[in-house]
């Protein structure tokens, strides 16, 4: 399908960005209690009006920069000196950006919910999951559609004690959905503090205007029939996806992680329908450790351009072999490990016989060279520069989870300053997103000369919500590459 300005395209990681899904940090997130956090899958309490005002707004101006323009052009001076509102960056104040191209998840759900019949029967969907009474549910039906939509999604308007529980994790917009090509694979969250997300993205995805052209192209994983017998241990037999662990890499291929949130049943699924749906040619499945440290394949590895990825080097050749060791640790460590990660790659002529790849550089390099038809050497930058602390202690802050703007023009976190080093060695310039802003707003730069660089962003409470801004994003359009 041609792109046009409607359209829904993504076939690669790293085209240029032209529409994104965000969703700014909401008052929900200032109501997470030390007792709760884990449950709503945060480490830690962090500060909502830090967040709001040195970070992520940040990333708001950087992506009207390079995706709308005219919507901030010329307009940073006003912008920054209004400290003491939101006008600008929140969809209830008449100062609203409301791009086209950098699109508002709670502005989506507001304009749905202008609709009367899906007003009431999404009403009903959420009091029915989050155990309301009757009494909260005709409450509910008194709000107007940008007061409910900012409830469902933060739990309670300002100053009203809550209805429900907040919806913190609703900034990773990536794990809502993922476009392939030109169908929209919904998620199916791993844990319940999710629940009420995938049911009002599902309400948004089937009933908005700006996507009536793909409701034929949204796919919904089923449940297995008989999953309400099954016992609850491990979560085995449970189908649950999640965005972060689904990537786009190329046209005809795509990645899918079994990890903490995305089950082999789903990637099961997912295979057999995409293939039958002749979407993709290739699916690379790659299974990684269980574990908080790696909730989704996002957090490992990340493409910058198409001959460059960000790993952790605990999934390298080099750990994998044990190189380094002496022998004695080599021989008692054997092919033990608990790092280890398992990769196979179906073929749509063939899926029943899958190619095992041992190592996931082998995996990235071939994607580089075959898909891409990438002639440039393939690189590989480490987190922390692959240097232990700093190499765990950076992935734990997303220096793995980068998003590309464009070709080789990535935004990660200012605070993996080790990693940053190692982007350096390779080449790449580095520059922190204040300085980019006032550079474009005085046209001493211009988009379209921004090459080989990674743009920082403040970090101090964000990165502590453990995601980054391949997280934080859901591209609906791409450039072709």
């Amino acid at each position: 399908m041609p792109q046009t300005k409607n359209s829904i395209s993504v076939s690669s990681e790293i085209g240029a960005l032209k529409r994104v899904i965000i969703h700014s940090p909401d008052n929900g997130i200032g109501m997470v209690v030390p007792y709760k956090a884990q449950d709503w899958l945060f480490e830690d309490i962090v500060h909502l009006e830090t967040i709001r005002r040195k970070e992520y707004d940040y990333y708001v101006k950087l992506l009207l920069y390079f995706l709308d323009p005219q919507k901030i052009k010329g307009r940073l001076a006003e912008i920054n000196s209004k400290v003491n509102n939101f006008d600008f960056f929140k969809p209830d104040n008449a100062g609203f950006y409301n791009s086209d191209n950098v699109i508002e998840l709670q502005l989506l759900l507001a304009d749905i919910l202008n609709d009367h019949e899906i007003k009431i029967k999404l009403i009903a969907s959420v009091c029915a999951i989050e155990n309301c009474t009757f009494q909260q549910q005709e409450q509910l039906q008194q709000l107007d559609a940008p007061s409910l939509a900012k409830v469902f999604m933060s739990g309670a308007l300002l100053d009203e004690p809550p209805m429900f529980a907040p919806l913190p994790n609703f900034i990773f917009t990536r794990d809502i959905g993922i476009i392939i090509n030109d169908h929209i694979l919904l998620n199916k969250p791993a844990k319940k503090a999710r629940t009420r997300e995938a049911l009002l993205t599902k309400y948004i995805f089937f009933h908005h205007p700006l996507f009536k052209a793909y409701r034929k192209n949204i796919i919904e994983l089923p449940n297995p029939h008989n999953q309400f017998l099954m016992p609850k241990t491990n979560g085995k037999g449970r189908v649950t996806l999640e965005g972060g662990d689904v990537m786009m890499v190329a046209p005809r291929h795509l990645l899918i992680g079994v990890s903490e949130r995305t089950t082999m049943e789903a990637a099961h699924l997912c295979i057999n329908i995409l293939f039958e749906k002749k979407l993709v040619d290739k699916i690379s499945v790659i299974q990684i450790p269980k574990k908080r440290d790696y909730m989704h394949i996002d957090t490992i590895f990340t493409q910058v351009s198409k001959n460059v990825w960000v790993l952790l080097g605990k999934f390298s050749k080099k750990y994998l072999k044990h190189e380094g060791s002496d022998p004695v640790q080599k021989a008692l460590m054997g092919n033990k490990n608990d790092e280890t990660i398992s990769i196979l790659q179906f073929q749509i002529q063939n899926p029943a016989e899958p190619e095992h790849i041992k190592y996931l550089e082998d995996l990235l390099a071939d994607i580089s060279r075959t898909d891409l038809k990438c002639t440039e050497k393939v690189q590989f930058i480490y987190s922390g520069n692959n240097r232990f602390p700093y190499d765990v202690r950076e992935q734990w802050t997303d220096s793995c989870n980068l998003l590309a703007l464009k070709e080789g023009v990535v935004l990660g976190y200012d605070r993996n300053e080790k990693t940053l080093d190692a982007f350096r060695q390779k080449g790449f310039k580095i520059i922190e997103v204040e300085t980019l802003l006032e550079l474009m707003e005085s046209d001493k730069i211009k988009v379209a000369e921004i090459e080989k660089t990674v743009i920082t962003m403040p970090s101090a409470e964000l990165s502590r919500a453990r995601g980054g801004f391949h997280c934080m994003s859901l591209p609906l359009l791409r450039e072709n590459i």
